[in-house]
Formats: C-alpha cells, sequence, structure tokens
C-alpha cells in the first residue's frame, strides 16, 4: 500500500510516498527557515504565504516516481499546528482526493512524529526498526513536549505534558538571549560544542508528575546573562544540560514504572545529539530515535501513520477541517 503523506503544520511544506508504512519512495521538504530568521520566530500569515506558494511543486516533485494513479490514499495533517498553514495541506489533499477518487485520512501531527519510528533508516539496505508494544513515546518539539504511552497503533495515553514552554520552545528562547539567532536548537547544541555546562541552573522536576517545565529555566539563563561574565559557549551548554538531564531522567523513571518494552523518542528536538547521547547511555531500556531528517517535520512520518490509519478503516470525509490545538491521547 503506498501512501502520500502533506504535512504543512507550520514552516515546512511536505509531501512523501511512503510504501507498507515503512519504505520511504520519495520525501520532499520545503523549508521557511531563511525566510522566517530575520524575525526571530515563525510569522503564521508569512507561513501560510508560502505554503502556497510551495504546495503544488513539493506534491509534484514528491510523485515523479510514484505518480497519483498509483497510491493507494492520502493522509494529511489537520492539527496541531498554525491554523492558516494547516488549511493550506487540508484543502490540497481534499482537492487531490476528490479529484482521483483516492481515500483520504486525516493525521495527527503528534502521532505522526511518533510513526518516524516506522520508517526505514537506510533505504538503501531495507533497514527499519522493529517497535515492540507497549512503548513509552517522549514527542519533544517547538511546540510540545509529550511524554506518550503507546499500547497498540492507533492507542495512545499521554501521561505528561509540558506546563509552559516546550522544549523546542525554550531552546529558541534561550538562543534569542544568548544573540544566537533561529532556529534555537542548532544554534545552542554548536555553541554548546566549544562550552562546559558549569553554570548553577535550576531542574524543574515535578515530583509525583510526569509534567515537565521549562519556563524557569529560561528565566534564570536570563538572569544569569544579564549579571554579565557568562560566556556564550558555557551558557549554551549549561542550559542543554539542564533540558537534557529533565527529559532523560523523567522519562526512564516513567518507562521503569510502566515496565515498557522501548523508548521512543520523536520530535525536532530528538535530532539533538547531546540528549540522544544521554538517552543511549543512560537508559536501561532499549531507545529507538529515528535519523535527524526525520525528526524534525516532514511528511514520509505523516504517511506511515496513515498507511496504519487505513489498515484499521480510518478515513475521513471531504468535510474534513483543521483542529490547531488537537492534542494526542
Amino acid at each position: 500500500m503506498r501512501i502520500l503523506g502533506i504535512e504543512t503544520s507550520c514552516d515546512e511544506t511536505a509531501a512523501a510516498v511512503v510504501e507498507d508504512g515503512r519504505r520511504i519512495i520519495s520525501n520532499v521538504v520545503a523549508s521557511q527557515i531563511d525566510i522566517h530568521a530575520r524575525y526571530g520566530g515563525v510569522v503564521p500569515e508569512v507561513a501560510s504565504r508560502q505554503h502556497l506558494l510551495a504546495i503544488i511543486p513539493v506534491i509534484s516533485k514528491a510523485t515523479e516516481e510514484v505518480a497519483l494513479r498509483d497510491v493507494d490514499g492520502i493522509a494529511v495533517t489537520f492539527g496541531p499546528g498554525l491554523a492558516g498553514a494547516l488549511l493550506v495541506g487540508v484543502n490540497a489533499a481534499k482537492a487531490l482526493a476528490l479529484a482521483t477518487g483516492l481515500p483520504i485520512t486525516g493525521i495527527n501531527h503528534l502521532e505522526a512524529h511518533i510513526y518516524a519510528n516506522w520508517l526505514e533508516r537506510d533505504p538503501g539496505a531495507g533497514e527499519s526498526a522493529r517497535v515492540s508494544f507497549p512503548c513509552l513515546c517522549l514527542i519533544i518539539s517547538g511546540g510540545h513536549s509529550d511524554l506518550v504511552l503507546m499500547t497498540g497503533h492507533g492507542q495512545f495515553n499521554k501521561l505528561g505534558r509540558t506546563r509552559d514552554d516546550a522544549a523546542g520552545e525554550a531552546f529558541d528562547k534561550a538562543a534569542r538571549i544568548l544573540g544566537l539567532g533561529f532556529p534555537g536548537g542548532p544554534a545552542i547544541e554548536q555553541a554548546a560544542l566549544s562550552g562546559m555546562p558549569c553554570l548553577p541552573l535550576p531542574r524543574a522536576w515535578l515530583k509525583g508528575s510526569h509534567d515537565f517545565s521549562f519556563s524557569g529555566l529560561k528565566t534564570a539563563l536570563w538572569h544569569l546573562v544579564h549579571k554579565g561574565e557568562v560566556s556564550v559557549p558555557d551558557a549554551a551548554a549549561s542550559f542543554q544540560s539542564a533540558v537534557a538531564d529533565v527529559l532523560v531522567t523523567k522519562t526512564i523513571e516513567a518507562a521503569k514504572q510502566l515496565k515498557v518494552r522501548q523508548i521512543l523518542l520523536s520530535g525536532g528536538v530528538a535530532a539533538n545529539k547531546t540528549i540522544t547521547g544521554r538517552f543511549l547511555a543512560s537508559s536501561p531500556i532499549p531507545v529507538l530515535i529515528p535519523p535527524p531528517h526525520l525528526c524534525t517535520d516532514n511528511s514520509a512520518m505523516v504517511a506511515a501513520c496513515g498507511y496504519y490509519n487505513f489498515r484499521a478503516g480510518g478515513t475521513s470525509s471531504y468535510d474534513l477541517d483543521v483542529v490547531p490545538a488537537l492534542s494526542v491521547g
């Protein structure tokens, strides 16, 4: 079964064709990072207009090897995300479905991130991960820090969430404080390479809860920087280490409590090598991590999630609408 995935939840216009939820035939992403970098963050109206310009060329490129007539269904992100951005992808998908007669299924963007773990690691070798249920999923991105128990395909139970800033949002704000630019995650990671995690930054453990909080950490960084005599590399390394400590410790504790078979990482922050390295070094439970290009927003993960939706009979009608505040579990 070949699924065309379409993703426009934020600032990447993406389309992909994936076979049987694993084999990536095409995966096209048009990024808007350079456009939004001048503003220090994503501007929703600008993002929507760029999606309008890019959506048809991106879909056309993704279907060069496999024509639409050889596709079995269309999967499209309908939430969460920016309302205007989501509308572009959903309406494009519905128009294609109407024109071709193909079935369509709406995809939760957060669930799609989790399904990046099912995709091939090495397309040339046909290598792909093998996921065992139950598993604990950590979704860490610009807008979300969610801890989710997955007991089967389409079966999610959210255990914890961020109470304020998501991990990716905290990285963006920290990078702004340090004058490192946008996007903040890669900028902090690069600056931290020449620094030492030596600054006394707090960790919000939120005992008795699986929730996360990074707002206080960001504020503490701001106070240290504005007191002066703090090097940017040391500040970046200290901030990154504090985020990693909380994510790794709380996730592994929850995994032990729940006796899961695996921990699945997903989302753009999962591309951070310091964080993933901590998980691999600390966890007694096997950890699966998608390659970096499948951690950030893409449509191969949407197509993979769509495959399992279709297998379970989960089709959507032409009145599919966007849900910007959609949750998982």
